[in-house]
């Protein structure tokens, strides 16, 4: 009979791909992206470090708070700046820029006139108009009308959650 070596829990799941080293005091996990309007954001408040770091509040109702600082948006692709690596949207509360457009993998698609497109990004300013540094963007033109509508539904329903 054959004897294999004692095999620890942290080495086999290494070996699998799945060990996730332990996250130090000086990395911070930054939570899942928070849907908001662009509304939202130009009424929100900063967060300071009393409060435990970067990012905003918004407050989804009277009484409510909810810290920001990755969120989702959607809206319409009103000018496209690819000079500025820039693009503007509007969703139904007001226009908002997403920065960095230029370098999101498979973003050239939503970089035009008339799309509807969802971006997740970084809060960089809420005034005088949100600034969002784009991390992912996609093309919800194909059924933007369902979108649309949803859309205000679905923000109210997950801050409604969170908060």
């Amino acid at each position: 009979m054959q004897t294999f070596p004692a095999v620890t829990h942290r080495e086999t799941t290494a070996a699998l791909g799945m060990y996730k080293p332990e996250e130090t005091t000086t990395e911070r996990k930054r939570p899942p992206p928070v849907k908001v309007l662009s509304g939202q954001l130009r009424t929100a408040e900063s967060r300071g470090p009393a409060d435990g770091g970067d990012g905003y509040v918004i407050r989804p109702r009277r009484g409510s708070s909810l810290p920001v600082s990755l969120v989702w948006m959607q809206g319409t692709v009103l000018e496209v700046q690819l000079d500025r690596n820039t693009v503007l949207l509007m969703d139904e509360t007001g226009t908002f820029a997403v920065q960095g457009v230029n370098n999101i993998p498979k973003g050239r698609p939503c970089l035009f006139q008339g799309k509807y497109v969802m971006v997740m990004g970084v809060i960089q300013a809420i005034s005088p108009e949100p600034v969002i540094r784009a991390v992912k963007m996609a093309d919800l033109s194909e059924l933007a009308a369902l979108h649309r509508r949803m859309w205000r539904l679905e923000v109210e329903d997950l801050q409604q959650v969170l908060a």
